[in-house]
């Protein structure tokens, strides 16, 4: 995770992130909130000390739109399987890739 974290193209670190059953560890926590970054996961099952309420969890809830999107983007050949290599002409068939779904979806 801090790898990921260190290579991200964003200025800041954002203030929240959200992670599925997996992201949920009290090891992770400590080193994010460190950094100044809450995580927001759902508890695994087996979970015996709860760390969070469910206000946060809300947030969980909308990660459907996420999930979605990325599943429209799949649709697209040349995203799913990158041929480009340069960032710059991946990102603007990503953002070709958006502006057809937007458009489809109007």
């Amino acid at each position: 995770m801090e790898a990921v974290l260190v290579e991200c193209f964003l200025d800041q670190l954002p203030a929240r992130l959200i992670g599925d059953k997996a992201y949920d560890a009290d090891a992770l926590d400590e080193k994010l909130s460190s950094c100044g970054v809450e995580m927001i996961a759902p508890h695994r099952s087996n979970r015996k000390r709860k760390t969070q309420d469910g206000r946060s969890l809300r947030r969980y809830r909308r990660r459907w739109k996420v999930e979605r999107l990325f599943a429209w983007l799949h649709n697209y050949r040349r995203l799913v399987t990158r041929w480009e290599h340069r960032i710059e002409n991946f990102l603007g068939f990503v953002h070709l890739a958006c502006l057809l779904i937007f458009c489809r979806h109007l």
